[in-house]
């Protein structure tokens, strides 16, 4: 499929709701199934026995994910060799979406109180649901967020998607949280102030199915575009290349360490906050409120960081979100019982997370193409693996965290507020506050110190990859070349030899053979009948592949990424068959001196290799107009071999 520069709305839609499905499932999961655990599941009449079964549930659930966490890359892996009629990515979006959506929905039961006739039978049961609902629902995230790079190879556009996308998953996450008391109270069959099995069931029924359908729906509405950049030179296969890829890729590996500290310090408050308004404030169903002035304050976030990430550096914005984080760290730790000043403080704690999360998925995806450029390779999936890696991580810490917390504090089944001790609350919010601050400091001195991939190191690693454009057909394009062979240049201005351009990719020759002229007018015509192959996302370049089996690769100035395709307009498509003569690229020379750059066009033969001789006709330095012949490409003929030349004896 072609490499459209934006997505359909109803693409756009359908992945937005998937978001909105994913995060909601995902708040299930890793929030309210150990409240549901802790405060409902085991209620034998004793409580000595209760507790043992939450810590047992609670550690098996950590110690699990923590074992799943060394097979993401290999699911990360595996989906980036998929390949179907579908893609990469949406056959393992719906078949994860589907599989983890029951398994979860039957989690939330006591499965017909298992636990009290056979409790070690219990715990193998609970645990192999367990890993295969995780497993599956890694398919399904990997996948799903995985698909960002295989819709444009621009971090501006891919930044407007993700911020869609996660207006999707904020609403999503914010509205379990808002309903997941009322609803669990409301579908009870006893009236309780923490509802019931019952209750639990049929919200988790609810959040389950929406989780299922909006699956299927990025699966039907949504399509990976095809790219040139994306074709990888080899496939990463084996134990060893995967954790090589992964390692040799710095950039991902740093933002991830700084990532997992702060992964550990979020799910901790956050998973705790529903346990402060029920068992401090005693005001569980204000937790509904905080909850939905999160949806807005994340919305406003989500929003606001198109319009931030073009004023503020990656790295700045992460200082200051953390910065404003540990500020509502603090006010929270002494804000008590007053309702206001709680709300203020979860505020200022919640606000900037969804801002994190997009500086964060920028930067892994933009890891992307700087592991591709360094290790000769692509790997989508696998890359971007580990930011669920990660999450999930921080989740198995805080299930763990938790579950323990609600035993030590006397959180569990039957606690009210009032039967909280001091020294219980104590504790309680000493995990919950001075923990996750120190985490949080941590994260901003690894991520400031270690990780440099801003966006203007991303479009110069795009704009390198793109100068290796057409290297691959030199062995998968079947196209035969022979004998002598005219190559006009596409515009006019005057001639310069190659190895005179100010960029040592194009002048070494690495790229292949050709010439580049310095423009006197700013339209870029087709030298020959061919077919577009690939037209770039910032419009500066264009790769076709001649009826006469020359691959060019028309490249329009030096460092013009940057300017992200202002002042360039394209007239073609990829796939798109031209003329010779026919229009392709139009630029606006003035546009590129403002910014300081060179306006140089640089025609390049991709798979000089086919020919034996490739020279000028044209002396550099003359003025030439566009359609005169420049270069004249010739292949040797077959040579005669010693065998052919041999006479059989009389």
């Amino acid at each position: 499929m072609d490499d459209k520069k934006t997505m359909s709305k109803t693409a756009r839609w359908a992945y937005s709701l998937g978001a909105f499905g994913n995060d909601a499932f995902f708040a299930l999961l890793s929030g309210y199934l150990i409240m549901f655990i802790t405060s409902h599941l085991f209620n034998t009449g004793n409580a000595e026995t209760d507790a043992k079964m939450i810590s047992i549930i609670t550690m098996t659930i950590m110690i699990l994910r923590i074992v799943e966490l060394f097979i993401d890359p290999f699911i990360g892996n595996a989906i980036d060799r998929t390949k179907t009629r579908w893609g990469h990515f949406r056959p393992w979006v719906v078949a994860g979406g589907t599989v983890s959506s029951i398994i979860l929905l039957i989690l939330f039961t006591n499965m017909g109180g298992l636990y009290k006739k056979n409790a070690l039978l219990y715990v193998i049961v609970f645990g192999i649901l367990y890993i295969t609902m995780d497993i599956f629902y890694s398919f399904k995230d990997v996948g799903f967020w995985s698909m960002l790079p295989s819709l444009s190879t621009s971090s501006r556009e891919r930044e407007k998607t993700a911020s869609y996308a996660r207006i999707g998953s904020t609403v999503g996450q914010g509205l379990v949280g808002v309903l997941v008391m009322p609803a669990a109270i409301f579908f009870s069959a006893k009236a309780t102030s923490t509802g019931d099995d019952r209750g639990w069931f049929i919200f988790a029924l609810i959040v389950c199915l929406i989780a299922l359908l909006t699956a299927w729906g990025v699966g039907i509405f949504t399509r990976e575009n095809h790219s040139e950049i994306r074709e990888n030179k080899k496939d990463t296969k084996g134990i060893i290349a995967i954790f090589k890829a992964l390692s040799g890729n710095d950039q991902l590996m740093w933002v991830a360490l700084a990532y997992l500290f702060y992964c550990v310090a979020i799910y901790i408050t956050n998973s705790l906050e529903v346990y402060y308004f029920t068992y401090i404030m005693g005001m569980p169903k204000a937790f509904s409120i905080f909850s939905t002035i999160n949806i807005f304050l994340g919305i406003i976030s989500t929003s606001l960081f198109p319009i931030l990430s073009k004023k503020i550096t990656r790295k700045t914005l992460f200082s200051c979100c953390l910065g404003l984080m540990l500020i509502g760290i603090a006010l929270f730790a002494v804000a008590g019982s007053n309702l206001p000043l709680v709300l203020l403080a979860a505020s200022m704690f919640g606000f900037p997370q969804q801002m994190v999360f997009l500086i964060v998925l920028m930067v892994m995806t933009d890891s992307v193409e700087y592991g591709q450029l360094k290790l000769g390779h692509r790997d989508e999936s696998l890359a971007l693996s580990i930011r669920p890696l990660v999450d999930k991580f921080g989740g198995a810490i805080s299930n763990g965290v938790v579950g323990q917390i609600a035993i030590i504090a006397g959180m569990t089944t039957g606690a009210t507020a009032s039967s909280i001790t001091a020294a219980g609350q104590f504790k309680f919010k000493l995990m919950m506050f001075g923990l996750p601050a120190v985490m949080l400091i941590i994260a901003v001195a690894v991520f400031r110190a270690k990780v440099i991939l801003s966006e203007k190191k991303h479009a110069e690693i795009v704009d390198e990859l793109e100068k290796t454009w057409g290297k691959q057909f030199d062995k998968t394009d079947d196209t035969q070349v022979s004998g002598e062979i005219a190559v006009p240049t596409p515009i006019s201005g005057k001639l310069m030899n190659l190895s005179s351009v100010n960029d040592q990719t194009f002048s070494s020759g690495s790229v292949g053979q050709g010439f580049a002229i310095k423009p006197s007018d700013g339209k870029v015509l087709a030298p020959f009948d061919a077919t577009v192959r690939q037209v770039f996302t910032t419009r500066h370049a264009v790769g076709l592949v001649g009826d006469n089996g020359v691959v060019l690769l028309i490249h329009i100035g030096l460092g013009t990424v940057k300017l992200k395709g202002t002042g360039f307009v394209s007239y073609v498509e990829q796939g798109q068959k031209v003329k010779k003569g026919q229009e392709l690229i139009e630029f606006w020379d003035p546009t590129i001196k403002k910014a300081r750059l060179d306006d140089t066009v640089i025609v390049v033969v991709t798979n000089s290799d086919k020919f034996s001789t490739i020279q000028m006709t044209a002396k550099a330095g003359q003025s030439v107009q566009a359609e005169d012949n420049i270069l004249e490409l010739k292949t040797e003929p077959e040579k005669e071999t010693i065998a052919d030349n041999l006479q059989p004896a009389n």
